[in-house]
């Protein structure tokens, strides 16, 4: 069966059970079962790999046992079990003492997991549906199952819910490529959405891989935090399709609900790279979490007070999407901005067109790059332009990584010394940012500067241009009254 044929089927079979109430439920119900079945695909794995490995799971919760027979457990009974026994049972993994590592990384999927169907019958069809198509260990199935997360992500994004936390796949590459990271470096995403990020940074790490304890290396380096329950199910998936196969580093947790003052030398990683949540606010009582000079409930700005926060001092390097509203805002931005200016080194600040979140938001965005250790001296700006023929990207005209080799071979190597301004590209010193109130939504110099003059002025024009034409128009008229008129004496 192919991968569309599946999933279509899988849906089909929910939409007639009456629990199930539109797309993100379907999702949600598709993605904790699957999840089961790569952990117990895993499992079969590590009996092998791992010495002395011990599921956390009692026998008879074990995928295999109560899912992989299609003739076993179906209608009241398959739902009793599911219900109440098998999502208290995995729920508790979250928080009971002596829990392995893997029956953590199982306790943390199930805590906010919920089981929509009611009808046991539809579930075993679900079930057997997945257990029949894909076994995740044959390589082409784990192939499969990637494909498998991409698509539940694509129907998701369709289903308007992915918006707040989907990055398009050309911008996480292309921000995990330009900071490079490297084996060893602690990279952390605190608004990890369902891991995009972490994965492009994985595949990034992979190639630096050649041993055990260096792929170990690579698992404890990987850091995440994702408050909401589904994108972190899909987050904790992504990791075990990419080879991290106990990801208790990326945690179901709001980031932001820990005091400022709690987070301390330990907690400070070397790459910090994320698309934190714009546009919203914060609960009652999180913004004092943060010193009092960043005090806001506006979701971005506290991120960004967090992430200058946990930069290691002199190493640590950042990737950040932020919108317009960022650069040219006051308030509390103003003193992020001051303070990125006098502490960091805010090199690059890569502008996207609009388009580039359709259809989630029209908001323009960008990309800040900085470093620990400052002052800044210059801000580089990068226009990223659209392709030749575009006014904007859609669904069907998605921005692609290839666009961004404009930039990287504008980018000027690790030290950024070969940078030369060009229609795209420019640089405003610090000092003139910080003169004009730390302002930092500036417009390429190089375009040509549309005067649309005050309305008065055009309205003016306007009536004299038509004042013109209805001139015009009559001269028009009396030349040619005149001309059949002569023509008409002649005639006679």
């Amino acid at each position: 069966m192919s991968l569309t044929t599946l999933i279509k089927a899988i849906q089909d079979i929910m939409r007639k059970d009456v629990g199930v109430d539109g797309d993100a439920q379907r999702i949600s119900q598709m993605v904790w079962l699957i999840f089961l079945k790569i952990f117990n695909d895993k499992e079969e794995e590590w009996q092998v790999t791992v010495p002395g490995y011990k599921s956390p799971l009692p026998l008879r919760l074990r995928w295999s046992n109560w899912a992989g027979n299609p003739e076993g457990m179906t209608g009241e009974e398959l739902i009793n079990f599911v219900n109440n026994e098998l999502f208290p049972a995995l729920k508790k993994l979250a928080t009971a003492s002596g829990v392995s590592p893997h029956g953590r990384v199982v306790g943390t999927v199930f805590e906010d997991a919920y089981n929509y169907m009611k009808s046991g019958t539809l579930l075993r069809q679900v079930i057997n549906a997945i257990e029949e198509d894909v076994d995740f260990n044959k390589s082409g199935d784990r192939h499969l199952f990637n494909d498998i997360y991409e698509k539940i992500l694509s129907d998701l994004q369709s289903a308007g819910n992915a918006g707040e936390y989907y990055t398009p796949r050309a911008v996480t590459r292309f921000m995990v490529d330009i900071l490079d990271p490297q084996l060893g470096q602690t990279i952390l995403d605190p608004a990890c959405g369902t891991g995009g990020f972490l994965t492009c940074a994985i595949e990034h790490l992979n190639k630096q891989v050649k041993t055990a304890a260096q792929r170990k290396r690579l698992q404890e380096s990987i850091h995440g935090v994702e408050k909401k329950p589904l994108p972190h199910m899909l987050a904790m998936t992504n990791m075990m399709l990419h080879g991290i196969d106990v990801p208790t580093n990326v945690r179901h947790d709001n980031t932001l609900s820990r005091p400022l003052k709690d987070y301390g030398p330990k907690d400070r990683v070397d790459i910090i790279i994320t698309n934190p949540p714009f546009g919203g606010v914060e609960e009652d009582g999180i913004e004092k979490n943060f010193l009092k000079k960043y005090q806001t409930r506006e979701t971005a700005d506290l991120f960004m007070a967090l992430i200058m926060h946990l930069l290691k001092a002199d190493t640590g390097k950042a990737a950040v999407v932020l919108p317009d509203g960022f650069l040219f805002g006051e308030g509390v931005k103003t003193t992020l901005k001051r303070e990125l200016l006098e502490e960091f080194d805010l090199h690059t600040i890569v502008r996207l067109p609009k388009g580039v979140f359709s259809p989630y938001t029209s908001i323009a965005t960008n990309i800040l790059f900085f470093e620990k250790g400052g002052p800044t001296r210059d801000v580089w700006y990068f226009e990223h332009p659209y392709p030749e023929g575009y006014k904007s990207y859609s669904r069907s005209k998605p921005l692609t990584i290839t666009e961004f080799d404009l930039e990287k071979s504008w980018w000027g190597g690790a030290e950024r010394k070969k940078r030369k301004p060009s229609e795209y590209a420019w640089k405003v010193s610090a000092k003139e940012l910080a003169a004009r109130n730390y302002n930092l939504d500036r417009k390429n110099p190089h375009e040509v500067e549309v005067n649309h003059r005050d309305p008065e002025e055009l309205m003016a024009d306007y009536q004299e241009i038509v004042r013109q034409l209805e001139a015009a128009q009559a001269a028009l008229k009396n030349e040619l009254v005149a001309c059949l008129s002569t023509d008409k004496r002649g005639k006679a």
